[in-house]
């Protein structure tokens, strides 16, 4: 079978979700036996060629990714009805390579990997009528627009920001709902997913492929980072709305009292492009914001806990499932934890207010041995549940559905 992945960014290296979940599929599809071949965005900072991309593609090809000015963006919300997502990767030169490749060479699967990419459905219908195409939904999309919209409502500085997410919420719904009936397949990473994605089809069949790992990159042997004791580590792209609110509402109303019962605690924020609303953070005494770092392993072997405090988002968090890979102790929201496997959620401690959070926080900070159980039956899961080598059979098989493979 030969796969044509559309992508919004390279998938190399797999430090963030979508590159994650984009190189496992790559390379599970690769070591299945097929032919996969990528077309994606990339500022060129990194040659694909001096990739692993390049040993498990038989052709990389990327764009610059389109200079989309935030006055642009307004216009289109007020003269366009579609959604910001369906404009923001609107690029003549991606479309034109797209075109030249499918003029010449034949592909059995298309997918687009992520709603951004599905506005170059149409090219593929009219240039390949006999391709398959999926649409891999990073996200419920229109549901994570309402979900942040029902957290930003409630702060009134994040009012404007909540009126965004609501119109945004309904564009995408429709315009979600379009790309789900036109395909050939729908995947998602989660099950909760699923459901809202499900009345988008005639059939009503949407696959269930999880976000996941190459657990075997967290070993025991690992990079080290000596970091102290009482250590708590949250990861993702800084600038990312559900990560942003989830370190203001963590280092606002629960590492005060976390201080209180542990005075030498210290939050590690791990991410890239941190959001200008988080420069205050810096001056805090507890807390240290990386930026970009050029692996995340060493801070979760470094941690005593992992916090995950997001209380908006959808899919399954990539976040999650490297910090249980390598053996940390986590405490999460059920948002947070939303779309793992009930098993998995058992090797975690959920809480959803200020103050359960911090008590479950403290009392791990103050119970080595319950750190070490919790991290050994989480690395246990995630090694069985969300392995690629796990996962592709899923995929395959989702695929078999439409008469693939």
């Amino acid at each position: 079978m030969r796969v044509l992945l559309l992508t919004p960014s390279l998938p190399y290296p797999p430090h963030q979700g979508g590159a994650i979940r984009n190189y496992g599929l790559a390379r599970g599809l690769h070591e299945a036996g097929h032919t996969v071949c990528i077309l994606s965005f990339h500022d060129d900072s990194l040659d694909p060629a001096t990739t692993p991309l390049a040993d498990i593609s038989e052709w990389i090809e990327t764009v610059p990714p389109p200079e989309r000015p935030k006055s642009q963006r307004l216009r289109d919300m007020a003269l366009s009805g579609l959604p910001d997502l369906a404009r923001r990767l609107d690029s003549p030169l991606f479309r034109q390579r797209l075109e030249a490749r499918l003029s010449v060479e034949t592909f059995d699967l298309v997918q687009f990997e992520g709603l951004e990419m599905t506005p170059y459905l149409p090219l593929v219908r009219k240039l390949q009528p006999a391709a398959r195409c999926c649409y891999d939904a990073h996200n419920a999309e229109y549901a994570l627009q309402w979900a942040i919209f029902h957290v930003d409502r409630h702060v009134p500085e994040r009012l404007p920001a909540a009126a965004y997410s609501m119109l945004q919420a309904r564009r995408i719904h429709y315009y979600e709902r379009s790309v789900c009936a036109a395909v050939d397949c729908v995947i998602a990473v989660s099950e909760e997913d699923a459901a809202a994605l499900r009345p988008f089809r005639a059939d009503k069949r949407v696959g269930v492929v999880p976000n996941g790992i190459f657990a075997d990159r967290y070993g025991d042997d690992s990079p080290r980072l000596d970091l102290g004791s009482n250590v708590l580590v949250f990861t993702g792209k800084m600038d990312y709305r559900p990560n942003v609110d989830a370190v203001r509402w963590f280092s606002d109303g629960i590492l005060p009292l976390v201080s209180e019962a542990v005075p030498d605690v210290r939050l590690y924020i791990v991410g890239q492009k941190p959001h200008t609303s988080l420069e205050s953070l810096r001056d805090e005494p507890h807390i240290e914001l990386t930026g970009w770092v050029p692996d995340v392993q060493p801070f979760l072997q470094a941690a005593d806990v992992y916090v995950a405090p997001l209380r908006m988002g959808s899919g399954t968090r990539l976040k999650i499932l490297e910090a249980m890979a390598a053996g940390c102790a986590v405490v999460a929201t059920t948002v947070a934890a939303s779309g793992l496997d009930n098993q998995a959620k058992r090797s975690l401690i959920l809480a959803d207010d200020e103050r359960a959070f911090a008590q479950a926080v403290v009392a791990l900070l103050h119970d080595a041995d319950r750190r070490v159980a919790l991290g050994q039956a989480a690395q246990a899961d995630v090694r069985r549940l969300y392995d690629w080598k796990t996962l592709i059979p899923c995929l395959l098989r989702t695929y078999k559905d439409i008469g693939l493979g």
